[in-house]
């Protein structure tokens, strides 16, 4: 036997070097698509988080819009409203201009006749006397014109008689010379007070409301005027005239009543007398 020994030696058969780096290649790939759908999978929670939010918005927006529509609406309603209540009082502003223009054209055009009418007086009368009556006879005329004038501001009644709201404006009135005018002043405990041709008996007055009522006595008749308003013209026919009498209170107080009694022309005479000759 050799001392020397001979070892045998078994050799192992290992696994090829391509597996190793196909396996490292799919690790690879195995990453790179495990980032890929964590990305995509964010990607995707933040789009739906947008589209949420999107959506939310967009109801929003339609909320609001439809909101301001129906305060839209409203606007243009109320605007309406509006544009008609200011057609109607241009309306009686314009009529009221062109009253008021007529009349006063007409006021203008007396004056400027007049003048003229003078003008041609003063040329042929040149003596003192003459133009002192002209003078007169101007002042006159103007005074006329004057209250004509004012009285365009008075408010008319539906019988188309002039209302005087005052002592002024009745006497405004009496310079246009149409009626007969008899102011007064009756007391409420003091029976009743002869006013033109009529009497009058005053029964109560609210000042809190500018209302009166009053018994007229005319033509040996009564009658009862209720609750009558302060400016209100009354209309009635006494003493066989034609034309109707027109009462109108102005003013009243606790005790008394003060306003005035409109008759045609002639028409106190004629009733005077005509009280007279039934007495006989």
């Amino acid at each position: 036997m050799s001392e020397f020994q001979e070892f045998s030696h078994t050799n192992t058969p290992g696994a090829p070097r391509w597996v190793g780096l196909a396996l490292g290649v799919l690790g690879g790939f195995s990453l790179i698509g495990l980032g890929l759908g964590w990305s995509a999978l964010n990607q995707a929670k933040s789009l739906e988080q947008t589209t949420v939010a999107s959506k939310q918005a967009s109801e929003a927006l339609s909320q609001r819009l439809a909101k301001e529509d129906e305060i839209n609406q409203q606007l243009q309603s109320d605007l309406k409203v509006i544009a008609d209540k200011l057609n109607v009082t241009q309306g009686e502003l314009i009529s009221a201009r062109k009253l008021t223009k007529t009349a006063t054209h007409a006021v203008d055009q007396k004056v400027e006749n007049l003048a003229t009418s003078m003008k041609a007086e003063l040329a042929t009368k040149a003596s003192a006397d003459d133009v002192t009556k002209l003078n007169g006879d101007v002042t006159g005329v103007k005074g006329d014109l004057d209250a004509t004038k004012n009285s365009v501001q008075m408010a008319r009644s539906e019988m188309g008689t002039l209302i005087a709201r005052n002592h002024d404006e009745i006497d405004q009135l009496r310079r246009v010379g149409q009626r007969d005018y008899f102011e007064f002043t009756v007391q409420r405990k003091g029976g009743a007070t002869k006013v033109g041709a009529i009497q009058l008996v005053l029964k109560d007055t609210n000042t809190r409301k500018n209302q009166y009522t009053l018994n007229v006595l005319a033509d040996d008749n009564s009658f009862e005027k209720k609750n009558r308003s302060v400016n209100e013209p009354i209309f009635f026919y006494a003493g066989g005239t034609r034309s109707a009498l027109e009462l109108v209170v102005n003013k009243v107080t606790k005790s008394s009543a003060t306003g005035y009694l409109s008759t045609p022309k002639g028409a106190s005479t004629t009733a005077s007398a005509s009280s007279a000759t039934s007495g006989q």
